[in-house]
C-alpha cells in the first residue's frame, strides 16, 4: 500500500482530541446532574450510631508545671526532669 508522505500526520493524541465545542458541551453535560449541596448542613444532620455524648461532661484538673518538671523546646510537652537529655536546648528524650 503506497503512503502519502506529504499528508498531515496524526497520531494518537492528536485523534483522541475533540473540538472545544464538545469538550464544553460534554463538561456540561456532566455538571448538570450534580445537586448543589450545603456540606455544613450535611454534617449536622449526620449522626455516628452510638456516638451521642451530650450527656457526657469532662472535667479535667490542670495543674501548673511543677519545679521538677521542663517544658520540651522541641515537642513542646512538659516532662519530668529525668526525661531532660540536653540541658541546654532543654530537649526531652524522645526529641534528641
Amino acid at each position: 500500500m503506497a503512503t502519502d508522505y506529504d499528508a498531515p500526520r496524526k497520531n494518537e493524541e492528536d485523534q483522541s482530541e475533540e473540538s472545544i465545542e464538545e469538550l464544553k458541551a460534554r463538561r456540561h453535560d456532566k455538571n448538570s446532574g450534580k445537586v448543589d449541596e450545603d456540606e455544613t448542613e450535611a454534617a449536622e444532620s449526620f449522626e455516628l450510631p452510638g456516638a451521642d455524648l451530650s450527656h457526657e461532661e469532662l472535667a479535667v484538673e490542670v495543674k501548673p508545671k511543677q519545679e521538677d518538671e521542663f517544658t520540651c523546646m522541641s515537642c513542646f510537652l512538659v516532662h519530668h526532669r529525668s526525661q531532660l537529655a540536653d540541658e541546654k536546648k532543654l530537649y526531652c528524650v524522645d526529641c534528641v
